[in-house]
């Protein structure tokens, strides 16, 4: 789930700190970032629980995964380099339709996270992962400390946790992994608190009514919505409980 981050909202200048402004574009950002969450927890929830929407995406007798199944692991990554890389280019409304589509395919295959892991901690994580996103997003969101140079280093680490990760599907050390997940855990709650700082100052950079402004939320809405989901993968790979 780490994909890439280097969107296309960085140039952005201040020509507005209307606090009204700033809070309407905040409003959108996580309207967007929660409607995208209903939508892979909803799709998640069917396509595990229910056992004819299940056999779309893992074959029943020789588990293993369908085409569809397939499609849902390897394109989430696809999505979000199209959506990142066609910022400039492409119209709100397809932007809009990609971002939903991505959830959707996200959703479907952490399907299998509600196998491997018994409800009730996944319940427990999701609910973790929700308090330390929110505590994270208010400190980003009122802190006057500049966390720039602080997300630089975060996302250099996420590299390495990347790298680093792709060498242990190699090895399968149950140490490195551990390793991992709380490399994982700590750079997205600093992330968090980064992005929604730096999305903060794109809201003061905007005029009022910017035709930019909401492709500028939807992208932020995908970079909370990664910070969220990958803040869970790594909690519930520390503290789920297998079946």
């Amino acid at each position: 789930m780490e994909n890439n981050r280097n969107y296309t909202y960085d140039s952005v200048i201040q020509l507005d700190s209307n606090p009204s402004t700033t809070r309407k574009f905040m409003a959108n950002v996580f309207l967007w970032m929660f409607g995208a969450l209903a939508v892979s927890a909803g799709l998640a929830a069917l396509f595990a629980f229910n056992v004819d929407m299940r056999a779309y995406i893992v074959n029943q007798e020789t588990h293993s995964l369908t085409g569809l199944g397939l499609l849902a692991a390897f394109s989430p990554l696809a999505f979000v380099l199209l959506i990142s890389f066609g910022f400039n280019r492409i119209s709100y409304p397809v932007l809009a339709v990609l971002f939903i589509a991505y959830a959707a395919v996200t959703g479907i295959s952490l399907s299998g996270l509600l196998l491997a892991f018994t409800p009730g901690s996944v319940l427990g994580v999701f609910i973790t992962a929700s308090v330390i996103f929110g505590v994270m997003a208010v400190a980003g969101y009122v802190t006057h400390q500049d966390l720039t140079k602080f997300g630089s280093l975060l996302i250099m680490a996420l590299i390495g946790v990347i790298v680093a990760t792709v060498v242990n599907m190699f090895l399968r050390s149950e140490g490195l992994d551990y390793i991992i997940s709380y490399l994982g855990v700590a750079i997205f709650v600093g992330l968090t608190a980064y992005d929604v700082q730096k999305l903060k100052r794109i809201g003061e950079g905007l005029e009022y009514g910017d035709a930019n402004a909401p492709k500028l939320a939807l992208m932020g809405a995908l970079s909370l919505y990664l910070d969220f989901v990958n803040l869970f993968i790594y909690l519930l790979r520390i503290f789920g409980r297998r079946r």
